[in-house]
Protein backbone atom coordinates (compact mmCIF):
# COMPACT_ATOMS: atom_id res chain seq x y z
CA UNK A 1 0.00 0.00 0.00
CA UNK A 2 1.14 3.56 -0.70
CA UNK A 3 -0.10 6.86 0.71
CA UNK A 4 -1.21 8.75 -2.40
CA UNK A 5 -3.64 11.60 -1.62
CA UNK A 6 -4.83 14.00 1.01
CA UNK A 7 -8.22 15.40 0.00
CA UNK A 8 -9.55 18.50 1.71
CA UNK A 9 -13.23 19.40 1.26
CA UNK A 10 -13.64 23.12 0.58
CA UNK A 11 -16.26 25.64 -0.47
CA UNK A 12 -14.41 26.69 -3.63
CA UNK A 13 -11.85 24.43 -5.33
CA UNK A 14 -10.65 27.07 -7.83
CA UNK A 15 -10.07 29.74 -5.14
CA UNK A 16 -8.30 27.23 -2.92
CA UNK A 17 -5.94 26.07 -5.67
CA UNK A 18 -5.15 29.70 -6.54
CA UNK A 19 -4.45 30.39 -2.85
CA UNK A 20 -2.01 27.44 -2.59
CA UNK A 21 -0.26 28.55 -5.79
CA UNK A 22 0.30 32.08 -4.44
CA UNK A 23 0.83 31.37 -0.75
CA UNK A 24 2.93 28.21 -0.97
CA UNK A 25 4.26 28.07 -4.54
CA UNK A 26 2.54 24.85 -5.62
CA UNK A 27 1.35 24.41 -9.19
CA UNK A 28 -2.07 23.24 -10.34
CA UNK A 29 -1.98 19.72 -11.76
CA UNK A 30 -5.62 19.12 -12.63
CA UNK A 31 -9.15 20.50 -12.15
CA UNK A 32 -12.33 18.77 -13.30
CA UNK A 33 -14.48 20.59 -15.89
CA UNK A 34 -17.11 20.97 -13.13
CA UNK A 35 -14.49 22.62 -10.86
CA UNK A 36 -15.53 20.29 -8.05
CA UNK A 37 -12.16 18.53 -7.69
CA UNK A 38 -8.57 19.62 -8.24
CA UNK A 39 -5.01 18.57 -7.51
CA UNK A 40 -1.70 20.30 -6.89
CA UNK A 41 1.76 19.15 -7.91
CA UNK A 42 3.08 18.58 -4.41
CA UNK A 43 5.61 15.75 -4.44
CA UNK A 44 5.02 12.06 -3.82
CA UNK A 45 1.71 12.64 -2.04
CA UNK A 46 -0.91 14.63 -3.95
CA UNK A 47 -2.78 17.42 -2.18
CA UNK A 48 -6.31 17.51 -3.56
CA UNK A 49 -9.38 19.64 -2.99
CA UNK A 50 -12.97 18.58 -3.49
CA UNK A 51 -16.09 20.65 -3.20
CA UNK A 52 -18.43 20.31 -0.23
CA UNK A 53 -21.12 19.26 -2.72
CA UNK A 54 -18.94 16.44 -4.06
CA UNK A 55 -18.24 15.32 -0.50
CA UNK A 56 -21.95 15.31 0.28
CA UNK A 57 -22.58 13.15 -2.80
CA UNK A 58 -19.80 10.72 -1.79
CA UNK A 59 -20.76 10.20 1.86
CA UNK A 60 -24.29 8.93 2.52
CA UNK A 61 -23.97 9.73 6.23
CA UNK A 62 -22.50 13.20 5.61
CA UNK A 63 -19.33 14.66 7.09
CA UNK A 64 -18.34 17.56 9.30
CA UNK A 65 -17.27 20.58 7.29
CA UNK A 66 -14.14 22.27 8.63
CA UNK A 67 -14.64 25.99 8.96
CA UNK A 68 -12.66 28.90 10.34
CA UNK A 69 -12.93 28.60 14.10
CA UNK A 70 -11.14 29.91 17.14
CA UNK A 71 -9.11 26.69 17.17
CA UNK A 72 -8.32 24.53 14.12
CA UNK A 73 -8.91 20.79 14.00
CA UNK A 74 -6.03 18.65 15.26
CA UNK A 75 -4.89 17.80 11.72
CA UNK A 76 -2.26 19.64 9.72
CA UNK A 77 -0.50 19.67 6.40
CA UNK A 78 3.26 20.19 6.79
CA UNK A 79 5.41 21.81 4.12
CA UNK A 80 9.20 21.86 4.35
CA UNK A 81 11.16 24.91 3.32
CA UNK A 82 14.83 25.69 2.81
CA UNK A 83 14.03 29.43 3.10
CA UNK A 84 11.54 29.36 5.94
CA UNK A 85 11.44 33.05 6.90
CA UNK A 86 10.72 34.08 3.30
CA UNK A 87 8.21 31.29 2.67
CA UNK A 88 6.39 31.84 5.98
CA UNK A 89 6.03 35.57 5.26
CA UNK A 90 4.99 34.89 1.64
CA UNK A 91 2.15 32.68 2.87
CA UNK A 92 0.94 35.47 5.17
CA UNK A 93 1.36 38.10 2.44
CA UNK A 94 -0.92 36.01 0.19
CA UNK A 95 -3.73 35.52 2.67
CA UNK A 96 -2.67 32.84 5.15
CA UNK A 97 -3.61 33.67 8.73
CA UNK A 98 -0.70 33.52 11.20
CA UNK A 99 -1.38 30.95 13.93
CA UNK A 100 1.97 30.31 15.67
CA UNK A 101 5.16 32.25 14.89
CA UNK A 102 8.35 30.63 13.73
CA UNK A 103 10.35 29.07 16.55
CA UNK A 104 13.38 26.81 16.73
CA UNK A 105 12.77 23.42 18.29
CA UNK A 106 15.35 21.83 20.63
CA UNK A 107 16.45 19.49 17.79
CA UNK A 108 17.25 22.47 15.54
CA UNK A 109 14.20 22.46 13.27
CA UNK A 110 12.39 25.78 12.67
CA UNK A 111 8.59 25.53 12.70
CA UNK A 112 5.69 27.96 12.27
CA UNK A 113 1.96 27.58 11.66
CA UNK A 114 -0.62 29.38 9.54
CA UNK A 115 -4.24 28.75 8.59
CA UNK A 116 -5.12 28.50 4.91
CA UNK A 117 -8.05 30.29 3.26
CA UNK A 118 -10.42 27.55 4.48
CA UNK A 119 -9.17 27.35 8.08
CA UNK A 120 -6.96 24.28 7.63
CA UNK A 121 -3.82 24.19 9.76
CA UNK A 122 -0.55 24.39 7.80
CA UNK A 123 2.89 23.80 9.31
CA UNK A 124 5.82 25.40 7.52
CA UNK A 125 9.10 23.91 8.73
CA UNK A 126 12.68 23.27 7.85
CA UNK A 127 13.56 19.68 6.99
CA UNK A 128 14.71 17.58 9.93
CA UNK A 129 18.42 16.96 9.63
CA UNK A 130 19.50 13.32 9.88
CA UNK A 131 21.98 12.58 12.66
Amino acid sequence: MKYAYTILYVDNVIETIAFYEKAFGFQKKFVTPESDYGELISGDTTISFASIELGNSNFKNGFQKIEHATKPFGVELAFTSENIEKDFQNAIDHGATPFEPLIEKPWGQKVGYVLDNNGFLIEICTPIKAN
